[in-house]
């Protein structure tokens, strides 16, 4: 498969991403009285990988996120000089679906993008207050996890046609755990979209999210390489 399609495959993946997810968490998750919550903002998530997985995987590989890029490389399963292909449209897709989003919010009377925007953070901008050192920990743990789980779904001796429903619910069940750290990143990507937006403290911040997740992402696809192989 051509780059185009591949750099076409992974921009509109990561845009249904941040979407579908940082989209749930802004317009749905607090919406008064049936507002979907925290198990509905991680169910959103998960929902938005699984689907695009199935959909351009087999275009792209369904990356949708800087640090499986690196995490697959490290794996043995990519190729060095498609990495920051990806990454740009990767970032592209994230920035636009963050557009969408603040469009459509914007419209609701009293929104104010200072309040969030699904932004990540740490300290005072936390969900729960977690210091850095939680969110350290949080993100580079999770985005390990997601790299095992990732190469262990999709490789050769995995039965065949489950890697999207393995790589969905794994987001899940990340989201679950750590939206009350950092509002969960384990993608750069997102991170980045929303923080654009939102500027000031979001954008000071945005370096933990982006360094911590592409160490997690290397650590794990190495980690399965050596103790696994890379499994082709």
């Amino acid at each position: 498969m051509g780059m185009s399609k591949r750099f076409a495959a992974e921009l509109i993946g990561t845009f249904w991403l941040v979407l579908g997810g940082c989209g749930s968490a802004v317009i749905a998750a607090g919406f008064p009285e049936v507002g979907i919550g925290l198990t509905g903002v991680a169910l959103a998530f998960g929902l938005t990988v699984l689907t695009m997985v199935y959909a351009l995987g087999p275009v792209s590989g369904g990356h949708f996120n800087p640090a499986v890029t690196i995490g697959l490389w490290a794996g043995g399963r990519f190729d060095a000089k498609d990495v920051i292909p990806y990454f740009i449209a990767q970032v592209i897709g994230a920035i636009a679906a963050a557009a969408v989003i603040y469009v459509i919010a914007s419209g609701a009377p009293g929104f104010d993008v200072q309040n969030g925007f699904a932004a990540n953070g740490y300290g005072e901008h936390s969900p729960g207050k977690y210091v850095m050192s939680s969110a350290i920990v949080s993100e580079l743990v999770m985005t390990f996890g997601f790299l095992i789980i990732i190469l262990g779904a999709t490789d050769k001796r995995a039965p065949a046609g489950f890697a999207g429903l393995a790589i969905g619910l794994a987001l899940t069940l990340i989201h679950l755990v750590s939206i009350p750290v950092t509002n969960t990143s384990v993608n750069p990507a997102r991170s980045t979209g929303p923080a654009l937006f939102v500027g000031g403290w979001a954008l000071q911040q945005l370096w933990l999210f982006w360094v911590v997740p592409l160490v997690g992402g290397l650590v794990g696809g190495g980690v399965y390489r050596f103790l696994f192989g890379d499994g082709k």
